[in-house]
């Protein structure tokens, strides 16, 4: 789709940053003591949190206990908004009662949220929470499931009173990475992270010298940036708006002050585990970098043929695509992060901070979330902190710092963290808040001291070279599981009789929402496991056929009007203008389902 009028590349620079720092964009950082840092309670009146953050900083438990709390974002009067998400990651508990989206005002002006009101999608209406969510002229625009809706707020009230529109649909789901993330600018654009079903592209994903698939279809409709115009309704996901391409997993966003995109990159996985011909016990836990990458239209970041690797400061060739920890290949032609930061510390949000309530060096700089490490096991976890990058033109003016530390509390692993940081947001006031995805706590951090300070007590970040340490705990899995055929999941399906495997292929990306503009997956699920609005596509109860090929083509054909157990009739095509060929291997697909061989538990 095309926005109102051409995107223009901005060539203004970053205002630029007052900084104790000087050096190399791309320098390794070099590690020093803070002894003076804490949590600052001694000075800082109702200081509950925990937290080690430098000299003046004070913070406090705005929220606890609101869900799985992701992305957040501050409306101008104040009211802090939160997406919430459930599902496998979280092992599949209870998801909090209510919407998945929660308003949170302080209305006493005491610190604290006085005030929680729930909306949106539940679980009763087939909702599974989200974590992008953002505010463009008004109205609350979060992620649902497959889609980005916005609700818009009536005068005098936090809440929305009617239903959502939809903005956009149809947006793929599954596999290692689900969810969308997305920032808007001031004139409507809508960058949305799309990332991948897999961790790099293997034919089996995750598995020991699984080759890459090449090409690496997935590309075509995953691994990376999509642009949407927040100011329409009812647009379809296409492969016609992909804005950038080669970026595995861009859960942060944040727009400079000239309107330039930055978003962060959470590397690949698994080098030694899956290649250890070439790679090292310890470079499991030091390759690759995370990156800070500044989007560019048309832009190819190398994803999955390429990864950064900050002891050589380049993009080198992935095995899988015939690297040997070394090459550089076709790696020499895709476009290089900004700045990088220590391997598997996961950074899943980012916020400029455009404020003055925090002292000048903080300003026009960007705060990142990392959510903590799995993947540098057995050696010692990294991340489960809030740092600071300052920035100029076209990245860092100087090393990046930590800024909050003490989420995790006494141990640093996924298993044993008390809370990790998830989401930022800076508040109309200059407060800058954090969220905590496992027991959905919300931190508020200001500024008390001085404002010609704040250089105090700085605690660099370790440099991205830096040894994995000694062996400290067992080896760990990717906390969305492993799952061979992530990207692939219809290759090994049966396929019934009359139809072929392109068929099957063809029908899964028609279920996603892929090709035909009907995605199936609102109602029946990304597995077609079933919600509340469908029925379960996967066993052997059939509601309007017999659960032949020919039967459910025709129940697709004809639409059900009436449901029998379910909430939502489904329009004939699913709503769509299916072609026959379309139709056809639709239903082949949602046979094959119901034909899945049972896993093999020997």
């Amino acid at each position: 789709m095309k926005l109102s009028s051409p995107f223009k590349t901005l060539l203004f620079t970053l205002v630029a940053v007052t900084t104790v720092y000087m050096g190399s964009p791309l320098a390794p950082a070099q590690s020093q003591s803070n002894p003076a840092a804490g949590s600052n309670s001694q000075g800082c009146p109702n200081d509950d949190s925990g937290l080690q953050l430098p000299t003046g900083f004070c913070a406090t438990v705005f929220a606890d206990g609101i869900g799985h709390a992701r992305h957040m974002v501050a409306a101008p009067n104040g009211v802090l908004y939160v997406n919430t998400w459930s599902g496998r990651y979280y092992g599949n508990d209870t998801p909090h009662a209510g919407g998945f989206l929660v308003a949170l005002q302080d209305k006493s002006g005491a610190g604290k949220a006085d005030v929680i009101e729930r909306f949106g999608e539940t679980v009763q209406s087939g909702g599974a929470g989200g974590t992008g969510i953002g505010m463009y002229k008004g109205s609350v625009y979060a992620e649902l499931n497959d889609r980005i809706v916005r609700y818009s707020l009536p005068a005098g009230s936090i809440v929305p009173s009617g239903s959502a529109d939809t903005i956009v649909s149809g947006l793929p789901l599954g596999g290692d990475h689900p969810m969308h993330p997305f920032i808007i600018d001031a004139e409507g654009a809508m960058y949305v992270d799309v990332a991948s079903a897999t961790n790099s592209c293997q034919l089996k994903n995750r598995t020991l010298k699984s080759p890459g698939a090449n090409p690496c279809t997935e590309l075509e409709t995953r691994g990376g940036i999509w642009r949407y115009d927040a100011n329409k309704t009812n647009q379809s996901f296409s492969t016609a708006d992909r804005y950038a391409t080669g970026i595995r997993n861009a859960e942060g966003f944040a727009i400079d002050s000239s309107g330039r995109v930055f978003v962060t990159q959470h590397g690949r996985d698994q080098l030694h585990a899956n290649w250890p011909d070439f790679y090292k016990p310890d470079q499991e836990a030091t390759l690759p970098s995370e990156e800070l990458l500044l989007l560019r239209p048309k832009g190819d970041y190398g994803w999955p043929e390429c990864y950064h690797d900050a002891f050589v400061q380049k993009l080198v060739l992935a095995p899988e695509y015939g690297g040997d920890g070394k090459t550089t290949g076709v790696c020499a032609n895709k476009i290089a992060p900004a700045a990088v930061f220590p391997a598997h510390w996961a950074p899943n949000a980012m916020a400029r901070y455009d404020q003055k309530q925090f002292p000048a060096r903080y300003r026009d700089g960007v705060f990142i979330a990392f959510h903590g490490s799995w993947n540098r096991a057995p050696y010692p976890q990294g991340g489960y902190n809030v740092v600071f990058q300052p920035l100029a033109g076209d990245g860092p003016s100087g090393q990046c710092e930590i800024f909050a530390d003490g989420f995790a509390g006494a141990v640093k692993s996924p298993a044993k963290a008390g809370h990790r940081p998830s989401g930022l947001a800076v508040g109309p006031d200059g407060s800058l808040y954090v969220s905590d995805d496992i027991r959905g706590r919300i931190y508020r951090i200001v500024y008390l001291g001085d404002l010609a300070g704040g250089t105090a007590n700085i605690t660099a970040c370790p440099s991205a070279t830096a040894p994995a340490g000694n062996p400290v705990e067992v080896a760990a899995q990717p906390p969305e599981g492993t799952h061979p055929d992530a990207g692939a999941a219809a290759s090994n399906l049966p396929v019934p009789e009359g139809a072929t495997r392109e068929m099957v292929l063809l029908g899964e990306r028609i279920y996603r929402g892929q090709v035909g503009g009907a995605a199936c997956t609102g109602c029946h699920g990304e597995s077609g496991q079933g919600t509340p609005l469908g029925p379960d596509l996967t066993g052997k109860k059939w509601l309007w056929s017999d659960g032949s090929y020919a039967g459910i083509a025709k129940t697709i054909t004809d639409g059900v009007s009436q449901a029998k157990q379910y909430r939502s009739a489904m329009p004939p095509m699913g709503g769509a203008q299916l072609t026959p060929d379309q139709l056809s291997a639709l239903a082949a697909y949602v046979w094959a389902m119901s034909h899945r061989a049972p896993p093999n538990r020997n």
